[in-house]
């Protein structure tokens, strides 16, 4: 019965689109502690979030009471983005993260995702429980997906698969419903450390230890206020999020394309040109952005960031638009353009 359940279940996500699903218990992450240090440590930085819901996150029961599997579901978003980018434009342009050059996934996941689960609900007796979560719910996914043998947790700190490198959404269902556990994944990053070595910032201070407060996708994306001066020439012409250490890693050969987030692509995001978006005003920023992951930053983060890659751009001709965005109405954004005038006028 239970590996007719198993089954049933991965053929299913397989027909929603997810191109991995395992399964392991809900009992607590290998390493409950070392996360509790980690946030002892302060290293979440500003994601008070993490140490709000920390007891939930390495006991899944206090999320799901009764819960017996953790459902592990893998998407991958790796795909020949230079195939699919506009002509380069010309003037500065912005890096932006390839997980955030689509549609927001936790959107274009949640009906799979809520339909898989009603899916595992009605195999059960009655009373089944389960509950979804696409990198919005208090678990340790990546420790989860390593233990129900997705991929491995890498020296980064990011989830490796074997069959789709590191470009791979995540997401979890928890249920009441007992199901065969998979084997857990092990470690297969050797004596590799290209991702310490690509770090602009230092943020991976050693092997599968990560500074959060250092890191460019915290302070594009996560931090609200102003970014510390000593890193905004490491964030260069990325003004959202990071992809450094992923991408030097050598899993990333083996990696194959997923169909479900293709549709979803966004080319205008590959290469946005970086004083066209200086010029956004809030309407245009939410209308230029709807549906995107971007609009987590708000105008003024993103902005902010937008600044900081326009003094590392090195191009003079950026100097009118800054001079006007020296007044915006935004303090942070303000205080950013004239960060980046001073730099290029240095330059």
């Amino acid at each position: 019965m239970m590996e007719n359940r198993r089954t049933a279940i991965q053929e299913q996500a397989r027909a929603l689109g997810f191109d991995d699903c395992r399964f392991t218990t809900a009992s607590p992450p290998d390493h409950a502690a070392e996360f509790q240090r980690w946030l002892a440590a302060g290293r979440h930085g500003e994601m008070e979030y993490l140490r709000r819901n920390a007891h939930k996150r390495i006991d899944p029961d206090q999320v799901v009471p009764g819960a017996r599997t953790i459902v592990t579901l893998a998407v991958s978003y790796n795909m020949d983005m230079e195939q699919e980018a506009p002509a380069p434009q010309t003037g500065a342009t912005g890096q932006v993260a390839r997980c955030a050059r689509f549609s927001d996934y936790h959107g274009v996941l949640s009906e799979p995702l809520k339909t898989l689960a009603l899916f595992i609900d009605r195999l059960g007796p009655d009373g089944t429980r389960s509950l979804w979560y696409v990198d919005t719910g208090p678990l340790l996914e990546r420790d989860l997906a390593q233990r129900a043998g997705v991929g491995f947790v890498g020296k980064h700190t990011s989830l490796i698969s074997r069959k789709f490198g590191n470009w791979i959404f995540l997401a979890e269902i928890i249920t009441t419903l007992e199901i065969e556990p998979d084997a857990p994944e092990k470690n297969r990053c050797g004596s590799c450390r290209r991702c310490l070595d690509a770090c602009p910032t230092g943020a991976i201070t050693a092997p599968f230890e990560l500074d959060a407060r250092r890191c460019i996708s915290y302070l594009t994306i996560e931090l609200k206020g102003a970014i510390p001066e000593e890193f905004r020439a490491a964030i260069g012409t990325r003004i959202y999020g990071c992809d450094d250490c992923l991408a030097v890693c050598p899993w990333n050969r083996f990696a194959k394309d997923g169909a479900l987030m293709r549709p979803y692509y966004r080319a205008d995001l590959a290469a946005p040109d970086l004083i066209e978006l200086l010029s956004l005003d809030e309407p245009a920023f939410k209308r230029r952005f709807a549906g995107t992951p971007i609009l987590r930053a708000k105008r003024r983060g993103f902005l902010r960031n937008v600044c900081v890659a326009l003094g590392n751009c090195g191009d003079a001709s950026a100097l009118p638009a800054l001079a006007r965005a020296a007044t915006d109405a935004e303090p942070l954004i303000a205080e950013h353009a004239r960060w980046a005038m001073e730099r290029l006028k240095q330059a």
